[in-house]
């Protein structure tokens, strides 16, 4: 079975209260019940992790690298526009990268506009809310279906 991990970055463990407007009222616990069944509908198993932690989502990919994980979505939160250090982490990784956003971060401040993990990642599906995870989670299995 196809291990995905899903990781949602800082200040995301907000979204159904952070800025309703820009990102819905969907929460991250909807969020991610909506991946899993989707997950188990495509015969894979995601698993979801959250961290308003640097330090922590680098470790997480470190022990993704280790397990071998099969594919990574990822929303990094606003580390996709600076943090180098999550950028090297996901370097390290041989798996597949997906960079998802609700919002789309093309239409938006100038500052949200780079990402830094994008040249990393197979492609962005970005400004879709909840769909942006599930294209994500879709687009991955099949990067996987293709590669087998």
């Amino acid at each position: 079975m196809k291990k995905i991990l899903v990781l949602h970055g800082v200040n995301l463990n907000m979204f159904g209260k952070r800025d309703p407007a820009q990102y819905g009222t969907v929460t991250l616990d909807e969020i991610n019940r909506k991946l899993e069944a989707l997950g188990k509908e495509l015969g894979c198993a995601v698993e979801t992790f959250q961290t308003n932690d640097e330090g922590a989502i680098c470790g997480k990919i470190h022990d993704a690298y280790q397990q071998r994980v099969d594919a990574v979505l990822i929303n990094a939160g606003a580390w996709t526009h600076y943090s180098f250090a999550l950028r090297d982490a996901l370097a390290i990784l041989t798996a597949p990268i997906v960079e998802i956003h609700m919002s789309n971060i093309h239409a938006r401040e100038e500052f949200r506009r780079h990402s830094v993990i994008a040249p990393l990642a197979k492609g962005q599906i970005v400004g879709f809310g909840l769909q942006s995870y599930l294209l994500g989670l879709r687009a991955a299995v099949a990067l996987l279906d293709e590669a087998s």
